[in-house]
């Protein structure tokens, strides 16, 4: 009935009146509320839970209480000056022979107590509060008549030279400062930065605005701020109503505007430079101006260069054909499509290392490395496995190919002939046994040989002796070393990276048999199950 508005709205405890449409989940108090009527008290920001900040105007007291000043030392006041606002280790006074606590004489006043004032987010970033308006103000009408003596004071020196131009800014300092621009030159013609001039980009009412060519949102975008369109607002429809309007960029760079332009930045240099040139009224003497200035320019730098030449010399280096000559023709092949997309060439350089590449040494057509066999490297255009060896071409894959079938033929002619031998007559078993015979002879000869030259050799046993007791002595001092490098390479382990000595004079040589002996010793073997035992 409420929602049809047949029936009046329900009214709160101060009679204001509760939308029907609010939901019943958000008009009902919840049970401690002990609410006997309709009510959205419960929805509101309770008064007890309303954060209190300080009001806007509330500062800092600065300095000391005015009235009068205690003349006896009160109780709990500060013992070197007598003020009762804080202690004597907090006092900023200088220390006094003899306190204020003793002598009861010269008691300084007391300082304000601060506030604890507690801000809201304004009042925190309000730079103007505790700021007082009258200082502020005298310092504004102070500045004011400052300024405004200066000006009187120019005026007079202007005066008293005789000078027209006194006259006109007595004028201009009649009139209000903020007066418009109609009295103040045309647009391109005096600039002086110092001179605020205001000039509006006006345009014929009669003609049709740009943004009213075309009404689609997306074409062509309009900056109502600079009244410019830089694209064509027709660019897909008709060419007639294309060429009725292309946008300011064409308006901007066709032509003699780019000319002009310059010319005008020119005309602005030359008069803050004190010449008097103007580019609409003199425009012939702006031309000879400018062609003079260029004149100059041009042969300032011819005679600095033929200065620094005449000094320096080099001139020989300069004689060279023009770039034009020198970068016309290359040897780039490059494809492009009608919209002047590439197509092909112009592919992007490969990634070089610092390391030479693709150097091929001997005649080889292939880098070591690119052939391997049998757990070897070779090259892959003579299939030849030794490093540095001139390369042979194909011939040298044909002779390594030989040598495999040569190595498998004989292995099986071997074969063959094992499993074709004839049995044999007895004259041929006969003439086999005598030559055992005799083989066996010259091993007993052999042997009583070997007796004598055992004697003869224990004279040089002594010898071998000594030279195993030489041997054991550079073992041990090897091993001494292998413990002492060990070490060393764990306390290196320890450090930080950053901290770590670089060895540079560290002399690589071939260790020594004892030294890859001590290496063995030391070595510790992970999987030996009794190496976890050894210290």
């Amino acid at each position: 009935m409420r929602k049809a508005g047949t029936a009046p709205a329900m009214t709160d405890e101060l009679g204001k009146e509760i939308n029907p449409h609010i939901p019943q989940y958000i008009m009902q108090a919840p049970w401690y509320y002990n609410v006997t009527q309709a009510t959205l008290k419960h929805q509101r920001q309770q008064e007890d839970k309303i954060k209190e900040f300080t009001k806007m105007g509330n500062w800092y007291k600065k300095g000391v209480k005015e009235g009068p000043v205690a003349t006896k030392f009160r109780k709990g006041a500060c013992e070197n000056c007598g003020a009762i606002t804080h202690k004597k280790k907090d006092c900023l006074e200088r220390p006094r022979k003899i306190g204020a606590k003793y002598t009861g004489e010269d008691m300084a006043p007391d300082e304000y107590i601060q506030p604890q004032l507690d801000f809201d987010f304004d009042g925190k970033r309000d730079r103007w509060n505790g700021k007082d308006i009258d200082d502020h103000q005298a310092q504004v009408k102070e500045d004011f008549e400052r300024i405004e003596e200066a000006k009187r004071m120019l005026k007079e020196q202007n005066f008293m030279q005789g000078e027209k131009e006194a006259e006109e800014k007595k004028k201009d300092g009649s009139e209000d400062e903020d007066k418009y621009g109609d009295d103040v030159d045309m647009q391109g013609q005096k600039f002086e930065t110092k001179q605020r001039i205001t000039v509006r980009n006006l345009r014929i009412r009669e003609d049709t605005a740009k943004y009213l060519y075309n009404l689609d949102p997306n074409s062509a975008f309009y900056d109502p701020k600079t009244r410019s369109m830089r694209e064509n607002p027709f660019k897909n429809q008709n060419k007639e109503l294309a060429e009725k309007y292309v946008g300011d960029n064409f308006v901007r760079f066709s032509g003699d505007a780019h000319e002009f332009a310059t010319r005008q930045v020119f005309a602005w240099n030359a008069y803050e430079r004190g010449t008097e040139v103007h580019l609409q009224a003199d425009p012939t003497k702006l031309e000879l101006l400018s062609k003079e200035v260029d004149k100059r320019k041009e042969n300032f730098k011819t005679s600095a260069k033929d200065s620094i030449l005449d000094k320096y010399g080099g001139e020989e280096h300069l004689q060279a054909p023009p770039k034009q000559l020198l970068l016309a023709q290359t040897e780039d092949y490059v494809e492009y499509s009608r919209h002047g997309s590439v197509i092909k060439g112009n592919e992007k350089a490969k990634i070089c290392s610092k390391y030479e590449e693709d150097v091929y040494i001997n005649n080889h057509t292939s880098v070591w490395g690119s052939y391997w066999k049998d757990g070897q490297w070779g090259y892959k255009c003579c299939h030849s496995l030794i490093k540095e060896a001139y390369c042979t071409g194909e011939k040298g894959i044909e002779a390594s190919q030989s040598d495999i079938l040569a190595i498998e033929n004989s292995s099986q002619v071997e074969e063959e002939e094992e499993e074709e031998e004839e049995p044999k007559s007895l004259l041929e078993q006969h003439q086999e046994k005598m030559k055992e015979k005799s083989k066996k002879k010259k091993k007993k000869k052999k042997k009583s040989k070997k007796k004598h030259k055992k004697k003869e050799s224990s004279s040089s046993e002594s010898e071998s002796e000594d030279e195993e007791k030489e041997k054991e002595r550079k073992l041990k001092e090897a091993l001494k070393r292998e413990e002492a490098s060990q070490r060393r390479v764990d306390e290196l382990l320890r450090l930080d990276e950053r901290k770590r000595p670089f060895n540079s004079m560290y002399e690589a040589k071939a260790p020594t048999e004892e030294e890859m002996e001590a290496w063995r010793l030391k070595q510790r073997r992970t999987d030996d199950p009794m190496a976890q035992f050894l210290s």
